[in-house]
């Protein structure tokens, strides 16, 4: 049996504005259906895999467990790092979870991939568990079709049939430099999928990256399990350095295998690869959601918002995409280049840099409707059974108004229940909470009133989610 291990910590910026800290590509629509998450456990659901083992960061647990929870997957452990240090402390801190099992074989996930080829993926990996079981640490290498600039490269040179061996590592290379290895024959693109036993990955970071193994053993025993996580000590854990596992540990080894792999794999690092799978049109301009393209030539048009229909006419090798608070319009040669787009917005101190107007919180989700000096609209979403913290404000008062569902809500030592187009009224100081005691999501509409609106204007009494100290 093999053991998944998905790593869905990473905050990617490449694919503004669809994808942000507060909510990355890994989780966001993409594409039609579900996520690249849950692509990627659906992918490793079948009876030579395990339940996988799940690694995501503080802010996205509950997105991950909510993901999991919508396909009916069981997580076998669903570990929080409460920071991103890398691949490398990820997937050491993997093996010590599995440590107890030294010739189990874990296969790493990375959960923002694509692959169209699920058959021919699991037939690939079954084959590397055999190499892995004989104690060799293998990598999946893609089979390149076109001289890529955006990926790392492997050499490769003759083994056995079930494996070859890897010879050189290379950085992402330039265009000419890329055309030559693409020709050369020997080189794949460097996936970010590998496959190992325990007990040859946890002697590979003895020898080679031991200075991560007491900061990742500590967090470990210092950590906490916590409403179904694993919860890394954070003190202990910001003690391992930020590496990537090819540079810790692969790039070091005197003998590592790579399994050439062709099933229709990206990465997504970029709004052109995004093109390069979606369905386009007699021209070559690939419109997906709410988008309509007139005459226009080697594009991409998306919008994320039903509400807001985008048109292009006569574009040629553009790439725009719209949410509902920010609209990407870019050169296609440059889509590579997105990232630096999102430094700038955080240096101007942009909102949607990083965040969304629609927040999402383990017990659902809030978006800000309007927002002006002394007051804001907001709409609110509650899932069956969840409930907010009890809390008070400081600086400002609320007013709720149930528009779809029941709402079960504290005001002091007053407790009543709200159905639609009943509302109440919390005065500043109350100490208050909402409940979703029904089968059906609340949606409610709150207004707040009063001199500061900040999110960090909450007093928390008692939180089930565990999110932060309570007064």
């Amino acid at each position: 049996m093999i053991t998944p291990v998905i790593l869905a910590g990473g905050s990617g910026t490449r694919l503004w504005p669809v994808s942000r800290k507060s909510f990355p590509k890994q989780f966001a629509n993409l594409l039609d259906g579900p996520s690249l998450f849950q692509r990627t456990v659906d992918r490793v659901i079948a009876p030579e895999f395990t339940e996988p083992t799940v690694i995501t960061g503080e802010d996205y647990r509950f997105i991950a467990q909510k993901q999991m929870a919508e396909m009916q997957v069981a997580c076998g452990v669903l570990i929080v790092e409460p920071e991103g240090r890398n691949t490398g402390p990820a997937v050491l801190t993997a093996a010590l979870v599995h440590k107890d099992d030294p010739e189990k074989v874990l296969l790493v996930l990375p959960s923002d991939h694509q692959i169209t080829d699920d058959p021919t993926f699991r037939e690939v990996i079954s084959k590397a568990a055999r190499v892995a079981q004989k104690g060799m640490i293998v990598t999946l290498g893609i089979k390149p079709d076109h001289a890529a600039t955006g990926y790392g490269y492997l050499r490769v040179e003759g083994g056995n049939d079930d494996a070859l061996m890897i010879s050189q590592f290379a950085e992402k290379p330039d265009a000419e430099t890329a055309a030559t290895m693409l020709q050369d024959g020997n080189w794949l693109w460097n996936s970010g999928m590998f496959l190992f036993r325990v007990d040859t990955v946890l002697k590979a970071f003895e020898t080679h990256a031991p200075e991560l193994i007491g900061p990742a053993e500590a967090a470990m025993a210092l950590g906490e399990e916590d409403l179904g996580f694993t919860r890394l000590n954070a003190e202990a854990y910001k003690r391992c350095a930020n590496i990537s596992f090819d540079h810790a540990i692969m790039e070091n080894l005197q003998e590592c295998a790579a399994l050439p792999l062709a099933c229709g794999w990206s990465d997504l690092g970029s709004w052109q690869a995004l093109k390069d799978i979606g369905d386009a049109d007699a021209k070559g301009t690939v419109s997906v959601g709410n988008a309509l393209a007139i005459d226009c030539e080697g594009s991409l048009l998306k919008s994320e918002n039903p509400d807001v229909k985008l048109v292009g006419l006569g574009l040629k090798d553009v790439v725009a995409v719209a949410t509902d608070d920010g609209i990407l319009i870019a050169d296609r040669s440059q889509s590579a280049q997105v990232g630096h787009v999102v430094e700038t917005l955080r240096a101007e101190g942009a909102e949607q840099a990083d965040g969304f107007k629609r927040c999402y919180r383990p017990w659902g989700y809030y978006e800000t409707l309007s927002l002006g000096p002394r007051f804001q609209v907001k709409r609110i979403m509650v899932e069956p059974g969840a409930k907010l913290s009890l809390q008070s404000h400081v600086h400002r008062a609320e007013h709720w108004v149930v528009v779809n569902g029941s709402a079960k809500v504290t005001v002091n030592e007053d407790v009543k229940l709200l159905t639609e187009n009943e509302s109440t009224y919390i005065p500043l100081g109350a100490v208050h909470r909402l409940e979703n005691p029904g089968k059906l999501p609340l949606h409610l509409i709150e207004v707040q009133s009063g001199c500061y609106l900040g999110e960090d204007d909450i007093i928390r009494y008692e939180d089930i989610y565990h999110r932060a100290e309570v007064a």
